[in-house]
């Protein structure tokens, strides 16, 4: 490799025929040390590291709020929540701003970040925009999609099913997604399952708000899932959009 020669510059003598010994090349050099990065540098495996905890810490953050270990309403200080899981202040900040561009919490200055409070309008907002876009899409699916690609999705509302019936708020709001997210990636359009699957997300930190989300309400829900199939093998349009905007008056 000639990558560590400066260019437009020759050896003032020929290159000897023979190596010279050791002794007399003095300490040899990498080529890869003159000036450049490789792959191998340190940095490298730090900044992976750094985004797998920051990543880490927002999977915990997360599971958190939806299990109401962080109250709506508290302030939690970056450092404080760092103890707690056993880790600087930086990641804990880093994943706090993400969740403050969902909407889960907000930033008060000087003091850390305020778990959000939803109002009952919000929620209904959230409900609405909701099912403005998926009801269309998911009616458009019903009928094109066929029906062993539908079957194919069983797995993950039977997953949704085995959460509620133990009461995991936070694993069910997690395979919620998943079955939804699922759902409208058949319709092949990325950018329409990031909105929706935002639109999700911030629907669900109200279940951290107390016992109004109890053990029957997401047995019930998780049943939708596996009732919105049914109808979607079958073609019925007329159940799909009813038990669609059913699911989502209840801002799941």
């Amino acid at each position: 490799m000639e990558q560590g020669r400066t260019r437009g510059t020759t050896p003032p003598h020929p290159a000897p025929s023979h190596p010279a010994p050791e002794a007399d090349a003095g300490p040899r050099v990498p080529e890869q040390s003159r000036g450049e990065h490789t792959h191998s540098e340190p940095p490298a495996p730090r900044l992976v590291q750094r985004h797998s905890v920051r990543g880490q810490v927002l999977d915990a953050l997360r599971t958190a709020l939806v299990s109401g270990e962080l109250v709506p309403g508290e302030v939690y200080s970056a450092p404080a929540l760092g103890t707690r899981l056993g880790v600087s202040a930086t990641p804990v900040r880093e994943a706090m701003q993400q969740l403050a561009t969902e909407g889960a919490v907000e930033v008060v200055p000087n003091r850390g970040f305020r778990v959000t409070r939803r109002t009952p309008r919000e929620l209904a907002e959230l409900a609405e925009v909701r099912a403005l876009i998926e009801v269309p899409v998911m009616l458009r699916l019903a009928r094109t999609v066929p029906a062993d690609r539908w079957s194919e999705l069983r797995p993950l509302a039977e997953a949704t099913s085995a959460a509620a019936a133990l009461g995991d708020r936070a694993h069910y709001a997690e395979s919620d997604r998943a079955f939804h997210r699922a759902v409208l990636a058949l319709a092949g359009n990325e950018q329409l399952v990031a909105i929706a699957e935002d639109l999700h997300r911030r629907s669900q930190w109200p279940l951290v708000a107390g016992p109004a989300t109890r053990r029957a309400d997401l047995v019930a829900d998780a049943a939708e899932h596996s009732a919105l199939l049914d109808a979607l093998i079958a073609q019925d349009l007329t159940v799909v959009q009813a038990l669609v905007r059913e699911h989502f008056t209840g801002g799941r």
